[in-house]
């Protein structure tokens, strides 16, 4: 899936940012028309999709397509000297976050995907773009920055003051890992200081006076990614002050914004918690991702029901979910990965096969609805289920990469690295220091960070100038997090817990086979398995044999089953109904010879129908 939107990209769009996939297109900045935020504060001339789909590439072990890509990354973007006015927030996680990981990728032999002919270009690359964004800072009388900056002039005189909390404070992971002294957290600092009395922070500031623009908060939209990055700058960095400021703002969102069904988060007041709207967005399935990471696994759960009963009821998960009257509140669907990334944590913190099989159930659904010749397509609605002409660089970046995670036992992520202090940013770039690149953080300053780019130096930034120091010859060991250890008698398989239902009725979800999928009542698969079955068929014809690999006996393929040759007058009762084949855990046939006939899918009876094929 990856593969065909990012061949799709480089064949019709490359070196543009996006790929048009209905039209097999390239998209590039809207020049004409500078207030189109939508478009112009993500592209800004840079080859957006191909840099943002750097460390996929890698994670996907695809060695030579990597070093290709990489080699196409230093011909066309050699710097970012751009006459292009962008947002800082979408950059940073895009841009600069993936010209990280990549070079992470590149030239840390811990990741196992060393590119030969690399010098660091990448880094080099992200200093220079790490430089621009700074110019965010400058002159802000609160320290938080400001929302947008032109790449190649710098924070425009009439430039906008509001800007959002997540925008504001999510860029401690990217510009911490760039350098200890440019990764300036004051901004992050600046937002919990501003906290109301009963612990929130609101959606929008305005970064010159610190006041809150809307009296409306929540963990979705405007403030989701700096929730997630609270709790991950602790993981990677190990300062205990940032856990601190998650663990008081989970408190704060548990008191204030969880609904009375423990299921999801509301909309409240910023100042009194009283609700003020009556939709969830889809951003907001990230929080049981961030959950899991907090340990928090009977919350993560409940919370993912939720938004799994909506995918089930659309399959997709729409903008916005008005959860009173139980119907789409904002219809369209812009390949986001939230859920799925939520998804996959969940998986891997419990090992339940039921999040496997919801992960086969969203491969399909995208393969149904989003496919296009060239690429996958948002939806512009999730009822009718109408393409958008949009394939944004994040469903290259994270949604398939989470889905591959998903089911990919062998990557280093779940072997190497699993206890080391690796991240995903919320752009899902993978990011890991190792202890020898880190030093204690001082109690009373925020915590920094140099990034290491050869055998014997660091790079690190002051101001806009890059400068060489060298590493501590004595690293102090760095705390990591203790592995988590499944105990013996674990929750019961989803499906199985009554709560499951509880959550189907919330959503007003429509009972299917789904709800009874024949998993492990234990609710434990240590590794995913395609098992092989055995269905049976009927069909119509002469004389056939179907052979199945279970059958196969010291290398001599045993006929399973014989068909007589079938009289005529059966021919005649072809209208009757098609049988349909229930299944479980997949099916997996070697081969058919002889047999005329199609096996199609059934979403309703979740089955196969046996359709007589053309002869």
């Amino acid at each position: 899936m990856f593969m065909h939107g990012y061949r799709g990209y480089l064949t019709y769009a490359f070196p543009k940012d996006e790929l048009n996939p209905v039209y097999c297109r390239g998209r590039g900045p809207d020049r004409q028309h500078a207030d189109n935020i939508n478009v112009n504060d993500v592209l800004g001339d840079f080859s957006l999709t191909l840099i943002d789909s750097l460390d996929t590439l890698a994670t996907m072990r695809e060695p030579e397509e990597f070093a290709k890509a990489i080699r196409m990354t230093k011909r066309h973007v050699q710097n970012f000297n751009i006459n292009s006015r962008v947002q800082v927030f979408e950059v940073n996680i895009r841009v600069l976050g993936a010209l990280l990981s990549a070079h992470q990728y590149a030239s840390d032999p811990r990741f196992r995907s060393l590119v030969v002919d690399y010098q660091g270009e990448l880094l080099a690359l992200a200093v220079d773009l790490g430089s621009r964004l700074m110019k965010a800072f400058e002159n802000s009388p609160t320290g938080i920055p400001w929302p947008r900056v032109n790449l190649k002039k710098g924070v425009l005189k009439w430039e906008s003051s509001e800007t959002c909390v997540a925008g504001a404070g999510s860029l401690l992971l990217e510009f911490g890992t760039l350098s200890r002294l440019s990764g300036d957290p004051s901004a992050l600092h600046e937002l919990w200081r501003r906290r109301t009395k009963i612990g929130l922070v609101g959606n929008t500031i305005n970064m010159t006076s610190g006041e809150w623009m809307s009296a409306m908060t929540g963990i979705g939209a405007g403030t989701d990614s700096f929730y997630e990055y609270l709790l991950k700058s602790y993981v990677l960095f190990g300062d205990d002050q940032y856990l601190e400021m998650y663990e008081t703002a989970a408190e704060a969102i548990k008191r204030n914004l969880l609904h009375d069904s423990k299921y999801f988060y509301k909309h409240v007041h910023l100042l009194d918690g009283s609700l003020l709207a009556s939709w969830v967005d889809s951003l907001s399935a990230f929080m049981p991702g961030v959950q899991v990471l907090a340990g928090d696994l009977e919350s993560a759960i409940k919370n993912h029901l939720y938004y799994y009963n909506i995918w089930r009821k659309y399959q997709a998960i729409p903008e916005r979910f008005d959860f009173l009257s139980q119907v789409v509140d904002i219809t369209n669907y812009p390949l986001r990965p939230e859920f799925i990334e939520s998804n996959y944590f969940l998986y891997r913190a419990t090992k339940d096969p039921f999040y496997l099989e919801v992960g086969e159930m969203i491969i399909r659904d995208l393969q149904k609805y989003t496919k296009t010749s060239c690429g996958w397509a948002s939806l512009q609605s999730v009822i009718d289920k109408k393409k958008e002409d949009r394939m944004e660089s994040f469903a290259l970046s994270e949604t398939f990469k989470y889905l591959f995670l998903l089911f990919d036992e062998e990557n280093l992520l779940h072997n190497e690295l699993k206890d080391t202090n690796f991240v995903f940013t919320t752009e899902g770039h993978v990011l890991s220091l190792a202890n020898e690149h880190l030093s204690r953080p001082s109690s009373k300053e925020p915590p920094a960070l140099e990034q290491d780019s050869t055998p014997r130096h660091e790079y690190v930034m002051k101001g806009h100038h890059l400068h060489q120091h060298p590493r501590p010859s004595n690293p102090k060991p760095w705390p990591m997090c203790i592995r988590y250890e499944t105990p013996a008698t674990f929750l019961k398989s989803i499906p199985y817990r009554p709560d499951a239902e509880f959550a189907r009725q919330m959503v007003g979800t429509r009972p299917d086979a789904r709800d009874h999928l024949e998993l492990d009542p234990n609710g434990f698969c240590e590794k995913p398995v395609l098992e092989t079955e055995r269905v049976t068929v009927e069909f119509s014809g002469g004389y056939a044999k179907t052979f199945f690999v279970d059958d196969v006996v010291e290398g001599e393929a045993v006929v399973w089953k014989e068909e007589a040759v079938v009289q005529k007058e059966r021919e005649k009762e072809e209208t009757k109904a098609l049988t349909v084949i229930p299944i479980s855990k997949g099916v997996f046939v070697s081969r058919i010879v002889k047999v005329k006939m199609q096996l199609q899918y059934d979403d309703i009876h979740n089955g196969y129908r046996a359709v007589k094929g053309k002869k």
